[in-house]
This record gives structure tokens, sequence and C-alpha cells, in this order.
């Protein structure tokens, strides 16, 4: 099943009519009316399906400002957990193309699931991540990856600069190469980013109020990875928005039984 956010695709993008590019990216959503996306949407302050703007769910003790300063950074790509990082698409390839592409590799696959979320510092950020074996969502990711990295143009020389100039390891640098992003196979690891970069103590104190607030707001149920969104940026300044959500869905097969 396939459900498309803002109307049909006609592989004409509106980052080519305002001078820009678009970018991509692969990601898992939560269904629009789970209390999951809910949660990451007012932490956020951004709705993705709709591209509009949300009231925050400020925590106890916090102010808008602060709150609004720390989520800043994730803000502009909406709540999601990356399955496929974001890419411009290969010259002469069309977004109905891509599209068709996602669909066809998203009828080959059969929904995931996981244990329940749990809130964690990663580095000097805050993310959902999984509470238990992450391997049926990272083998989802890995396959995207190689599926749909022909789409993909060759990164710039800016934003291979950019990656390089982290900490990478021989292998991330590798993957950096194949696939226009270090933090694949491997290298994955499933997380729904809640904040951007916080010193500590300031970190530890965001994390226990977050931590609250999903246990009060979210199920603790196992997370169903059942469909996959795309996610489109038409200018590279601006935020990124669903455009589609695409059931997972094994085919059935075409022939008889013997």
């Amino acid at each position: 099943m396939t459900c498309e956010i803002n109307g049909k695709t006609t592989g004409k993008t509106t980052g080519k009519m305002t001078g820009m590019v678009p970018r991509y990216a692969l990601y898992f959503a939560p269904a629009p009316e789970s209390a999951l996306w809910r949660f990451g949407c007012t932490v956020l302050g951004y709705d993705a399906a709709t591209g509009q703007d949300v009231a925050p769910a400020v925590p106890p003790g916090k102010t808008l400002v602060e709150w609004a300063t720390a989520t800043e950074a994730p803000r502009r790509y909406g709540f999601h957990g990356t399955l496929v990082a974001p890419m411009h698409l290969r010259a002469g390839a069309t977004e109905a193309a891509y599209l068709e592409a996602i669909r066809q590799f998203a009828g080959q696959q059969a929904p995931r699931s996981a244990p329940g979320l749990k809130v964690q510092a990663l580095g000097s950020f805050l993310a959902l991540t999984i509470a238990g074996d992450a391997a049926p969502v990272a083998e989802l990711a890995a396959d995207a990856t190689r599926a749909l990295s022909p789409w993909r143009a060759p990164l710039t020389d800016a934003d291979r600069a950019r990656r390089l100039a982290s900490p990478l390891t021989p292998r991330q640098k590798q993957h950096l190469a194949d696939y226009g992003y270090p933090y694949v196979l491997e290298d994955f690891r499933f997380h729904m980013t809640l904040t951007g970069s916080l010193p500590e103590p300031q970190r530890a104190d965001f994390a226990t109020r977050l931590a609250a607030d999903f246990a009060a707001r979210v199920p603790p149920n196992p997370l169903a990875v059942d469909a996959v969104s795309i996610f489109r940026q038409d200018r590279r300044d601006g935020r990124f928005r669903i455009i589609a959500r695409i059931a997972l869905a094994v085919r059935p097969s075409s022939h008889a039984e013997p």
C-alpha cells in the first residue's frame, strides 16, 4: 500500500523551480495517528507529515526558548529513524522513478519488529534507540542502502569534506566512498533523534525529563517497522517533509504450487 502525502507525483521537483536540487531520504516514520509520532513531533515542534509547526511539549522546569534551542537541529529533518541518509538523485533520475523503485523494494520486504524504545545519549545528543535486538531493523537498512545506492548522485566536494572532517574509521571512509554516508551496514545504528548537541550536565537533565515524558505518553509496545517514508528537502536550508509512506509487504509468488 502506498500513501501519497502531498498529492500526485509528477517527477518534477519544487527544488528545481527554485534553483535548488532537492534531497531525498528514506526514513522510518511512525504512523501519523500513533502515540509515538505525536510524541516525536511535539518534542521537535514540527510535523513532517503536514509540514506545519506544532506546539512543543516543553517538560516541566524548562522554558520554551531552552527547548526550542535544544531541538533546533533535528527539527529540520522531522521525527524519523534513518534507513537511507539524505541524498541527491543521480543525473537523469526523476522523483517519480525513484518512488517507483522504493515501491518495488518495499513490496519485497517483510515488516520488521524490535523491542521497545528508550531515551539514550548518543555522543552529545539524545535519541530514542531500540532497547534490545536491533538486527531486524539494521538488516532492512542495509538492504535499502544497497538497493537504492544506484539512484544516488556522487557527493559534492563540500559534502565529502564535511564528512571527512569527522573522525572516521577506515571502514567508514570506505562506506562514504561506496554509499555516500559513513554510518551504514556494520556501522549502522538505528535511532530517532530528539535533540541537538547538548553539554553536560544539561544532557543528563534533558534525558531524565524526556524519558519521563516518553514513558507517560507512549505505550511500552514493540516497535513495528511496517512502512518506509520518503522525505524530501526542497532547499538545503529548508525542512524535510514526507511525500509518501509505503507499506512493507512481501509480494506473493506469481507461480502456483506444483
